[in-house]
């Protein structure tokens, strides 16, 4: 009837038919977003196949299981105490329960014997067990590699992909995934999260098995990359495969207990890559994730990526006026004046503490004929990273480091045991051919520069040198409010030389990080192909991770440039030198990208590339105003004048603030009379008047002693 409304108290109660045919309708509406359904139906053939070859193998290895006898096993906890098991049998996550029901739902992954270890495996024999949480980095490694397998399972029931890599990284996951006729959007996420809640829900075990290599072949049929890791990574006859749900895939593992512990999680990104990284291989679809063990930690990491986005450098570089990039130059960054005094001011920084500590600067060749990069062995490891031209009818290639450089100049007249230690440092221009995917702001580019040195000196000599890295290193990272963590990288698979000299180089690395005192890790397998080398990963003022710095030792490079020196005895003999490589600031690039997030543009003003502003607050004091800019550009800081005369004076200060200006002077009649500038900052504290002279004073000193506050401390 006209004119006449239902209350919702009124409204007739709608049908079971009819509310099956809304959701229909709405699962349709929401279907045609992406032009998919949620899951493929039916779902993939391989699915069904792969499982039918697990449940034969999982058969088999339950009755071993079963036909083992358990013996009596010893427990240690770390507190010292000890508990009885049984092996075969005890498993970590029983242990946990023993101690108590809240230590064990925490508890993400047990380390048994220092291997990571699944809750739910059984221990084999007498065992040191540490029951890890998400709060611990191998927890938190543990916990996102589960996540990957459940992202991993929602893409297969999703798109019906051949799945690839899925491994945890610094912040979340990713998997990659093999795609015909079809790119993975923004508008499937909320189609792979609905499936990966589903997942969640019915709580998964995530199951470990052994198999031989012959049945993970015909297990993986289906998809050939599997197949390529089968063939060429796995070299045992056996290996581990996971199971969660429908999803089988090799793994070393080890996971949660069941996809129920994954509380939180969210698709952040995807994007195109390539096999292996390699642009001549095939093109696959990668999705990345987060999860949280609870939703708050979800909360609070996006309220923070909130906050990183207004503080990514890339905005900071443009709003500031500081660099950019161009699609003719990529991965080459522009800087402009603003952004060339941060860049130079590191730099000058970095001089002057190599005249402290006994560098020397040199400068050497951009490019080098590829004989120079063969016998230093960087053809051989590193030629795809390398930009290559031709030049009548030879090959040359850009510099990537300047190590090879620096041998020739060691080499280019006998050296005497009195020069040693020989310290040589270069500021030289570096370029690598980074993939183009992979470009990412100032933190991935192609054309850097680096704080880059080389120390050549005596074996006898190597503790004392390492021991003024790490203190060069303490110095400037705690000018910048830097922590940082070490590592100790040892031999890869592919390295250059005998045992014997690595095993000796990775012994004097330890010792001389143990007499550092810092505290520090083992990171095996990750040294660079001709030595061992500490890592060290600085941590911001919101305690993110990033790679600077790194020191290495070298025997080899040495040894393949037949590089000598006199010894000091009657002799005369020729030795050896040891190199030492070594970067504090790491590339200047990547340095002023992790500064400019870590200040969030409110550059320190010895760092700071607009220190100073001179506000007039009227025409008739622009003279005044200028004398003023003139007086303190003299000195050596970076002031500048605001003669924007159709601005009030309020305004023209406020700007300055926006802009980051560190100190702001407002000169008016007043200030004119007396020679002085009314001080105030960018955060609005205002310090009164001062002459012009008492300015510059403070601000040599604090140019001087690289103050952070300079702002809270000009008083």
């Amino acid at each position: 009837m006209e004119g006449l409304s239902i209350s919702k108290a009124n409204k007739p109660a709608e049908s079971k038919a009819v509310k099956a045919a809304k959701n229909k309708a709405g699962k349709k509406k929401d279907d045609a977003k992406s032009a998919y359904p949620v899951e493929m139906d039916p779902p993939p053939e391989f699915i069904a196949e792969r499982e039918e070859i697990w449940n034969r193998v999982k058969k088999e290895r339950d009755e071993f299981l079963a036909n083992q006898i358990p013996a009596p096993i010893k427990v240690t906890l770390p507190d010292g105490k000890v508990v009885d098991g049984q092996s075969w049998r005890t498993t970590p996550y029983e242990v946990a329960c023993g101690i108590s029901q809240g230590l064990a739902d925490s508890t993400v992954v047990a380390k048994v014997n220092g291997d990571v270890w699944d809750l739910d495996r059984p221990l084999e024999g007498d065992a040191e067990l540490k029951l890890l949480k998400f709060n611990d980095p191998e927890g938190q490694y543990v916990f996102w590699h589960s996540t990957a397998h459940i992202l991993g399972e929602a893409m297969e029931r999703h798109y019906g992909g051949h799945l690839c890599y899925g491994p945890p990284i610094e912040e979340g996951f990713y998997y990659d995934m093999a795609l015909e006729g079809r790119q993975v959007s923004t508008v499937d996420y909320p189609h792979v999260e609905t499936v990966m809640k589903k997942i969640v829900k019915d709580k998964q075990k995530f199951e470990r098995l052994e198999m031989k290599k012959e049945d993970l072949l015909k297990m993986f049929a289906y998809n050939k990359f599997k197949q390529r890791i089968l063939n060429e990574k796995v070299t045992t006859p056996t290996t581990t495969v996971y199971k969660c749900g429908p999803l089988i895939d090799l793994c070393r593992g080890p996971h949660v207990r069941h996809t129920g512990k994954i509380k939180s999680f969210a698709v952040t990104k995807n994007s195109s890559t390539y096999w292996q990284g390699d642009s001549n291989a095939e093109t696959l679809q990668r999705i990345y994730g987060i999860s949280f063990p609870d939703t708050k930690q979800m909360k609070d990491w996006k309220q923070w990526q909130e906050e990183a986005a207004k503080r990514d450098h890339r905005k900071l570089g443009r709003d500031q006026e500081l660099f950019f990039f161009h699609e003719l130059s990529p991965g080459c960054c522009f800087f402009l004046p603003k952004g060339a005094h941060i860049y130079n001011t590191l730099m000058d920084y970095i001089r002057s503490e190599y005249r402290k500590r006994g560098f020397q600067e040199v400068i050497s060749p951009n490019i080098y004929n590829s004989k120079l990069w063969e016998q230093s062995g960087h053809w051989q490891h590193y030629a795809d990273n390398m930009f290559q031209i031709d030049v009548e009818k030879e090959k040359f290639a850009l510099k990537p480091m300047n190590c090879p450089g620096h041998c020739l100049m060691f080499d280019h007249r006998p050296r005497s045991h009195k020069e040693l230690p020989l310290r040589m440092a270069d500021f030289g221009v570096l370029h690598r051919n980074e993939l183009s995917g992979a470009l990412s702001g100032l933190t991935r580019v192609r054309r850097f520069q680096q704080d880059d040195a080389h120390i050549f000196c005596r074996v006898d000599q190597i503790k004392e040198e390492m021991a003024g890295c790490f203190d060069f290193m303490d110095s400037v990272y705690s000018v910048f409010g830097f922590s940082f963590d070490l590592k100790l990288s040892t031999r890869p698979e592919k390295y250059l030389g005998a045992v014997e000299v690595w095993d000796m180089a990775e012994k004097q690395l330890s010792e001389s990080l143990d007499k550092f005192g810092k505290g520090w890790e083992l990171n095996p397998g990750d040294g660079a192909f001709y030595g061992p080398k500490v890592d060290i990963v600085i941590r911001d003022a919101f305690r993110r991770a990033h790679q600077l710095a790194t020191i290495q030792l070298d025997f080899q490079l040495p040894e393949r440039f037949d590089l000598t020196y006199v010894t000091g005895d009657e002799s005369g003999e020729k030795k050896r030198p040891v190199m030492i490589h070594r970067a504090i600031l790491g590339s200047v690039e990547r340095m002023i990208a992790i500064l400019c997030e870590n200040y969030g543009g409110k550059w320190p003003f010895w760092l700071s590339p607009r220190q100073a502003i001179v506000v007039p607050v009227a025409p008739p004091f622009d003279e005044y105003a200028k004398k003023v800019q003139e007086m303190v550009y003299a000195a050596g800081f970076q002031c500048e004048m605001d003669l924007d005369s159709g601005a009030t004076m309020n305004k023209k200060i406020r700007n300055a603030q926006l802009a980051q200006y560190n100190f702001i002077f407002v000169v008016g009649e007043k200030e004119r009379d007396n020679e002085t500038v009314n001080v105030r900052t960018r955060d609005n504290k205002v310090h009164g008047e001062h002459t012009v002279s008492a300015v510059i004073e403070k601000f040599q000193r604090f140019q001087s002693t690289k103050t952070i506050d300079a702002e809270d401390k000009f008083d």
